[in-house]
């Protein structure tokens, strides 16, 4: 006779096999988890570290320091992936120049600009939408930002205007230097631009993040994000407290007309809902940029009045 298994036993065996499949998919899902590679720190003593334009002939613009936003995906160095950019690769470098010297274009004229290759988090940590995930892997990417911002604070002359701009994460890298910079670099501050990424009311809190409510006030924060429609706010980018229309520089409904064509307007939920522009040139990306949001324009489709609007403030903090 072959012997027989009561029901419950084989319920029970059957849950300890299922259990042990899923200890083992676990395990090596943390294995896979801590087989990371982290490139090498940047020395931003090294030129190469850095993106670098020298156009004020006249010795009355300001010193902009931009941070780029996010280029690189996830990458494999010897069998172990890597969530950030590698500032000591080339290939890493040309791509983070394509938009630093777009902005560059407009950001330098009058001006001198600066702007560093750092170890940006790649796309894939955005993607996931966990704020934890993200501030996790940011750390060190902010880490490098600042360092680089020490050593530009270091060697710059501090009787010059100071302008900080960024995109996306960009934008985040902006938020975190005015709350690292020393209230003495603070006090040369004509504004700081966060284009493309959010302001949350923690953020508010910090003595030298503070809103702008015109087109001329200094030591300011200029804050936007644009959609074709509020619902398709990206929280973990754009759920912001605060807001302002870079074209007609105001915080409230009042609509704008850009390009003739282009009405942007201040929306309740704090963002810029723009009609008449379809931004069909940026390709949506993993369900998660570029659907409705149209992210990838933020520092392009108001540059104009982005420059204008930093000969403005210029003007206007040299005259106190």
């Amino acid at each position: 006779m072959k012997p027989t298994i009561n029901r419950s036993i084989q319920f029970r065996m059957l849950a300890c096999a299922i259990g042990a499949v899923w200890a083992l998919a676990f395990m090596s899902g943390c294995r896979r988890q801590v087989e990371t590679y982290v490139p090498d720190a940047p020395d931003y003593m090294d030129s190469t570290m850095w993106f670098t334009a020298d156009k004020d002939t006249t010795g009355t613009g300001a010193d902009v320091f931009y941070v780029v936003s996010t280029w690189e995906e996830d990458w494999m160095h010897d069998s172990k992936v890597c969530h950030y950019a590698d500032v000591w690769n080339a290939v890493h470098r040309a791509h983070m120049e394509i938009e630093i010297s777009r902005a560059a274009a407009y950001m330098a004229p009058g001006n001198r600009f600066y702007a560093p290759y750092y170890r940006h988090t790649t796309i894939d940590g955005w993607v996931t939408r966990n704020e934890d995930t993200i501030q996790h892997r940011t750390r060190l990417s902010m880490g490098d930002v600042c360092q680089a911002f020490d050593c530009f604070a270091a060697k710059r002359d501090n009787s010059r205007p100071l302008i900080i701009a960024g995109f996306s994460q960009g934008g985040l890298a902006v938020v975190e230097l005015l709350k690292h910079m020393s209230d003495e670099t603070y006090s040369h501050l004509v504004a700081a631009y966060v284009m493309g990424y959010k302001l949350t009311p923690q953020d508010t809190l910090c003595p030298h993040i503070r809103p702008a409510h015109g087109e001329t006030d200094t030591g300011v924060t200029i804050c936007y994000n644009t959609v074709k429609d509020v619902r398709y706010i990206q929280p973990v980018i754009a759920s912001s407290c605060v807001c302002i229309n870079p074209v007609n520089w105001r915080t409230d409904a009042t609509p704008a007309v850009l390009h003739d064509t282009i009405t942007v307007t201040v929306a309740p939920e704090h963002v810029l809902v723009v009609s008449g522009y379809s931004g069909d040139e940026y390709k949506p990306y993993a369900g998660f940029i570029n659907v409705g949001d149209i992210h990838s324009c933020e520092p392009w489709l108001y540059s104009d009045c982005i420059r204008r609007n930093m000969q403005k403030r210029i003007k206007s903090f040299l005259q106190q």
